[in-house]
Formats: structure tokens, C-alpha cells, sequence
């Protein structure tokens, strides 16, 4: 296991503070029951939407880690889609033939996964939706609120452009559509900065891609022109690469505020360089914890009470049991109480020889 998986680990100590006791295997008799409902030792699959991302090199080993430490006896298969609709139906088939007792899912497409977990329904097999909620009968739900991801990342947008940002414009760069959580962080940021600031140009970036939104980015340089660009919303930290690299091509400088999501290591280095003003952390062992401790409850047919603080609604479903978290803003002000802290990086990690000159500047080097 590498430093930052080390580090992640970790944090798992700390799970019970942000998301409950249920989460640290101490409430909702996640514990004290033996067996699956069925009698057996559950079985619960992981389906992840790619191996590349946060979710897989972070969350993956977590989520395993606490399903393991609340239920020894259970087994666990993960498997990533590699962004593909079409392979994680299959995944979500394959589950369901080898009669799991439980599924967590982050799915690739929320709409399109809705039929696999309909018939994961039907064969009596509860989903947990994880940090997307996908379309269909699921049983529950973990994700950070995404209406205070998008408003902070607004919020730290006018902060940056201060006084001049009623008459700025920027070009506001949202996730996939078929993402809702793309709609939700959408929904902060606008809240923030509606009437605040002009958007002059708004996308849907399809797939969440870098390079999608490079062109969306190269686009909106062409129709607008590189003076009369003042800042850019990005949805999240893939984004704002592709991003900075149209203006960087575009030989624009200095760059204009750029906002992301989900502090990836690049991300972190660009907000040390000064190329990036902020990104949103989401603190991912509370999330692992909680899905962990919700598919170990249902895989033993116990309820979810103890767990759940929140119900959200879907466009197929009503009153679903959830767990919204609270996401964290991190500029380079913060980097050493945030993402330091926690364990997900260490300095050394950030302030590789490329860097050295920018983490002295920012108080991270001596």
C-alpha cells in the first residue's frame, strides 16, 4: 500500500465523528447480528465507475477495509466500468446471477444503470447508491451535499474577483448532464453567483472529460476573446486541467480564478503555482464508512435508522434513507489543515522539485 492509501486508511478512525456511530460498527446492531438475513455470510459487490479516479485509489481500499472490520465473515468483489454504460450492465448482471447479498454502486450513467437495479430489485438485492443516485428502487444513499459543493465553489469564484466581478464575465463549465450531481453542484454555484457576475458562456461537458472541456474552453476563447474572459467555474479538477491548458495554449497570463472539485494531487500543486484558486475537498473515509456500514445492515437484513439522517428524492423514487456530508473548501491558505491533515497527501507528495520554489511561497516548505 502506498503513502496515501497508508494515510487513507487512517482516516478511518475518524469516520465516526463526521458520519456516526453506525459508520464505526457501534450503533444499528451492525455488529452484534451473525450472518446475512439469508443465514449466510453476506456477499456484496462494489461496482465503480473507472479505476483512475478518486472513487477507485482512495475509496475503494476504504470501503473494503470497513466492510471487512464491521463484518469479517463477509466477502467482497469491486469492479470498475471503465466509464462504459454498457460494461457495468454487465457487472450489475453478473452480481445479480452470482447472488450477492448487496450491491453498492457509483454508476457510470444514473439513468441508464436504472434498469439493473430494477432487476436487482426484483432478485431481492438492495442497492446503496454511492455518491451518485442512480435512477431506480434504491435502498439508500452516501454523497457530500452537492448544492454547498457548487456554492462554495461560487462563493470562492466572487471572493477572487472581488470588487470588479459585477461587471466580470466568466464562462461557467458544468459537468456531464448525465451526471445529477452535475445538476446539483450547477444549482450551488448559480445560487452564489446569479446576479452577482455575468456568465457569458455556459457548457455541459460531456463525460466529465479534460479534453471535452478543452475544447469547450477553446471555444468559448474563440467567441469571446481572452480579454473579455475574467474567471472560470469549473465543476471540478479533471475539468479545470483541460481548462488551463486552453487558456495556457492560448497564451493567456496571468490565468483567470479557476474554481474545482475533489482535490486531486495536480489540483493541490496548482493551487501552490497559483493556477487554480481553490477545489472542494470531500473527505472520503466518512463516505467508504457510511456505505460500508449501510450494505453490511441490509446484506443482514437489519434497518438503516441508526445509519441514515437525511431522505433525498430521485426522478423514479421518493423518501429515499440517505447521508448527505459536508464537503470542505481548500485554497492555498489551507492546504496544511485540510488535505495534509487528513492524510490524503503528504507534503513531500505536493512538493516534488517542480514545485519547491511555490510550497516556500506558500508556507508549505521552509
Amino acid at each position: 500500500m502506498n503513502a496515501r492509501l497508508r494515510g487513507a486508511a487512517a482516516l478511518l478512525a475518524g469516520v465516526c465523528m463526521v458520519a456516526g456511530p453506525a459508520a464505526c460498527g457501534e450503533a444499528g446492531g451492525a455488529r452484534e447480528s451473525n450472518g446475512s438475513a439469508s443465514g449466510g455470510a453476506p456477499k456484496i459487490g462494489v461496482l465503480l465507475p473507472d479505476n483512475t479516479s478518486r472513487l477507485y485509489h482512495f475509496d475503494k481500499p476504504l470501503i473494503e477495509k470497513k466492510i471487512h472490520h464491521l463484518c469479517p465473515e463477509c466477502t467482497v468483489e469491486t469492479v470498475s466500468a471503465q466509464h462504459d454504460v454498457a460494461t457495468q450492465q454487465q457487472q450489475m448482471d453478473a452480481m445479480i446471477t452470482k447472488q450477492v447479498q448487496v450491491l453498492i454502486l457509483d454508476a457510470v450513467d444514473s439513468k441508464s444503470l436504472r434498469s439493473s437495479v430494477e432487476s436487482a430489485r426484483r432478485a431481492g438485492i438492495p442497492v446503496v447508491a454511492y455518491d451518485r443516485l442512480v435512477e431506480g428502487p434504491v435502498s439508500a444513499y452516501v454523497s457530500f451535499n452537492g448544492e454547498t459543493v457548487g456554492r462554495l465553489q461560487g462563493e470562492a469564484l466572487l471572493k477572487a474577483l472581488g470588487p470588479k466581478a459585477r461587471d466580470a464575465q466568466i464562462v461557467m463549465m458544468n459537468g456531464a448532464s448525465t451526471d445529477p450531481n452535475s445538476a446539483w453542484f450547477k444549482q450551488g454555484a448559480l445560487a452564489a453567483l446569479k446576479g452577482k457576475v455575468k456568465i457569458a458562456k455556459a457548457y455541459e461537458t460531456g463525460d466529465w472529460r479534460p479534453e471535452n472541456a478543452n475544447r469547450n474552453m477553446s471555444a468559448a476563447l474563440s467567441a469571446l476573446g481572452a480579454d473579455h474572459i475574467d474567471g472560470v467555474y469549473s465543476a471540478n479538477d479533471g475539468l479545470a486541467a483541460g481548462i488551463i491548458a486552453a487558456l495556457q495554449a492560448a497564451k493567456v497570463a496571468p490565468l483567470p480564478p479557476i474554481t474545482g472539485q475533489d482535490a486531486e494531487l495536480a489540483a493541490i500543486q496548482r493551487l501552490v503555482k497559483g493556477d487554480q484558486i481553490m477545489t472542494v475537498y470531500k473527505p472520503f473515509a466518512p463516505e467508504a464508512g457510511t456505505a460500508a456500514a449501510m450494505a453490511v445492515a441490509l446484506g443482514r437484513g437489519e434497518k438503516l435508522k441508526d445509519i441514515t439522517t437525511h431522505t433525498v428524492n430521485s426522478p423514479t423514487n421518493r423518501g429515499i434513507p440517505a447521508v448527505l456530508l459536508t464537503p470542505v473548501s481548500v485554497n492555498v491558505h489551507n492546504i496544511k489543515n485540510t488535505v495534509v491533515k487528513d492524510g490524503m497527501y503528504t507534503i513531500d507528495q505536493i512538493c516534488t522539485p517542480k514545485f519547491e520554489s511555490a510550497c516556500k511561497r506558500a508556507g508549505l516548505l521552509r
